[in-house]
């Protein structure tokens, strides 16, 4: 069995997980939390990957106690599992809410918010979160954006 634990990183649990193993936790809670039960075939589509990867996947992270899988009826959150895709998901939502504010269209934010929250420190998240809320909190947030707007549109582009 390949191990899934890639580094440390969430307080309490002894490492942290690969980044596919992240990528399916936070899966089946986005799953879950849309239809209220995760499913082999919902999270397979969530993730654009076959059935049998999935299955793979939830009988290796039932092992290590974050999913209780059950055949044919799918899969459910551990409270330590629930825990962990709560960190993930929060991780990436903050970063797309970061690089839509930045003006990134949705669909590559998406894409690259799903590639940085493998890889940002935990410090790193923190400020990103802090500079978000002080764009929100600031009485001329909505200048402040239109003019950011405004920037991107008429700088000159760097040369590749």
């Amino acid at each position: 069995m390949p191990n899934l634990f890639a580094h440390q990183r969430y307080q309490g649990y002894v490492h942290t997980l690969t980044e596919t193993a992240e990528d399916y936790l936070e899966a089946i809670l986005n799953v879950v939390l849309e239809k209220g039960y995760a499913k082999t075939r919902d999270v397979a589509h969530e993730l654009g990957v076959r059935p049998p990867s999935v299955v793979e996947m939830f009988q290796k992270l039932d092992a290590i106690g974050l999913v209780e899988y059950r055949r044919y009826e799918g899969v459910v959150l551990t409270p330590r599992g629930r825990q962990i895709a709560e960190v993930i998901k929060s991780r990436h939502d903050t970063l797309k809410r970061f690089l839509t504010l930045i003006q990134v269209p949705q669909e590559i934010a998406e894409k690259d918010a799903c590639a940085m929250e493998h890889e940002l420190s935990e410090e790193s998240i923190e400020q990103i979160r802090s500079f978000i809320d002080f764009i929100d909190s600031a009485p001329s947030r909505k200048d402040l954006v239109l003019e950011f707007q405004y920037f991107c549109k008429t700088r000159p582009k760097e040369k590749s």
